[in-house]
């Protein structure tokens, strides 16, 4: 896959997450335009090989804050970190409006939680920038059934939109959704049998870091998201979306090492 000047090809390799949010579930991952800078050098000198900004926390029960929110909350930013930072940046939307204004400041791709169905001009916008995408599956409605020919479908589905509207192949990836949608349960199924999604045709990225699924407070859910990040590995997936750089790149090494 390929995102900005970087292709991901080989092993599994980390996606910082970068948030410009004040009510983000981990607080730690919560920037200023006064401290973003600072927690971009320290991730890209963990090791991290692209940056996820993201301007609205979508945790469980969060509040939508719209477009011109999430706009303010991003002006100058990834001008700021490309300016700095020779990375590929992604940015954390679903509105096609903020993937417009960040990929003509030098984003260098666009995750989104709706797989390209909430903003019919997404796909577009994204294609016209002959940007990467992240797509993820969501649903308004927590799954009930077999979880994986709903999940596969819709991410089949939202591929074909992607490359109907122009987005190239190597520069599409693909998430299960973990979190979104989903039972505890089903999270756990979703994760354990994470390989099932590489029938899509697309890399993969997992986005498990110290969620809800691993149970008890926050501040104690690194150790299951490094065990996490480890099967990711094991499973072949190219990107992982983590809060904590230097400990999961710690535990690919260690995984890749066995």
């Amino acid at each position: 896959m390929k995102a900005g000047n970087k292709i991901f090809s080989r092993g599994t390799h980390v996606m910082a997450i970068i948030n410009l949010t004040p009510d983000s579930f981990w607080g730690l991952s919560r920037q200023t335009e006064n401290t973003l800078l600072h927690a971009a050098e320290r991730a890209v000198a963990e090791g991290a090989e692209i940056l996820d900004i993201g301007a609205q926390s979508t945790r469980p029960g969060y509040t939508e804050v719209g477009a011109d929110e999430e706009l303010k909350r991003l002006s100058g930013a990834i001008k700021s970190i490309k300016k700095r930072f020779d990375i590929p940046v992604s940015v954390d939307t679903y509105f096609a409006r903020v993937a417009d204004a960040a990929l003509s400041e030098g984003a260098d791709m666009i995750n989104d939680i709706w797989g390209l169905t909430h903003d019919s001009d997404m796909a577009r916008t994204i294609a016209s920038y002959n940007a990467a995408v992240c797509i993820m599956h969501n649903a308004k409605e927590c799954l009930s059934g077999d979880i994986w020919g709903q999940i596969i479908n819709f991410l089949k589905n939202s591929a074909s939109l992607a490359l109907a509207a122009g987005i190239i192949e190597d520069k599409i990836c693909v998430d299960g959704g973990i979190g979104f949608a989903k039972s505890r349960e089903q999270n756990f199924e979703l994760l354990n049998g994470y390989e099932r999604l590489h029938d899509i045709g697309f890399p993969l990225l997992l986005g498990a870091s110290r969620k809800s699924m691993f149970g008890g407070r926050v501040e104690d859910r690194l150790q299951p998201t490094l065990e996490a990040t480890k099967l990711a590995v094991r499973k072949g997936v190219l990107l992982v979306r983590v809060h904590d750089v230097k400990s999961n790149v710690e535990a690919i090494r260690e995984a890749e090492g066995q």
